[in-house]
């Protein structure tokens, strides 16, 4: 991932920001079908992450050649951007889905603190996001996902969607970010 690197730029969180609008945009687009489990209006409130990163996109501080620099969202070996896939429409597995979703923001809390004064002034809203995340949000998600996923064969479900979720993140990672082609020794 670009924030990933000791010397983190403007630039490196502007193509951040733009592989996890790619990701949330798919499984969004995808978690929008239902109704149930980790969708249900009295798990969490639901919040707009991409209108955040698109703010973030947008602020002033970032100049019109950062944004041109992101990565292309088809810089991948065959070419072809690589499309969400789920192999399970169960209320557990997407409860895996979400506990990525969500365990990200509590990730974008310690990058917001490691970040904060290296790329001001942009205020880095999306990775603020997860600040108020350990004191609320992700309290009240942990207590109805464990409430969802009462036998094992839910949690091996739940764990199946969230390695499909991070592995479809790691996916997204722009061939350049990953030196995809290049012998390991």
């Amino acid at each position: 991932m670009p924030l990933s690197v000791n010397t983190v730029s403007r630039g490196d969180y502007v193509a951040h920001l733009g592989i996890l609008r790619e990701w949330l945009g798919q499984l969004e687009a995808w978690l929008q079908h239902f109704s149930d489990g980790p969708q249900a209006a009295h798990v969490v409130s639901p919040l707009n992450r991409l209108a955040l990163i698109e703010a973030d996109l947008s602020h002033p501080c970032v100049s019109a050649q950062e944004r041109i620099a992101m990565p292309p969202a088809n810089e991948y070996p065959n070419s072809e951007q690589p499309n969400w896939r789920s192999r399970s429409e169960s209320a557990a597995y997407r409860w895996g889905v979400c506990y990525v979703i969500e365990g990200s923001q509590l990730g974008g809390a310690v990058l917001y603190d490691r970040l904060k004064e290296r790329l001001a002034p942009h205020p880095l809203d999306y990775l603020a996001l997860g600040r108020g995340a350990p004191g609320k949000r992700w309290p009240a998600f942990v207590q109805a996902m464990c409430a969802g996923l009462d036998t094992e064969a839910k949690i091996q479900e739940a764990c199946r969607g969230a390695s499909d979720a991070f592995a479809h993140l790691i996916e997204l990672v722009p061939c350049s970010a990953l030196a995809c082609g290049k012998n390991a020794d």
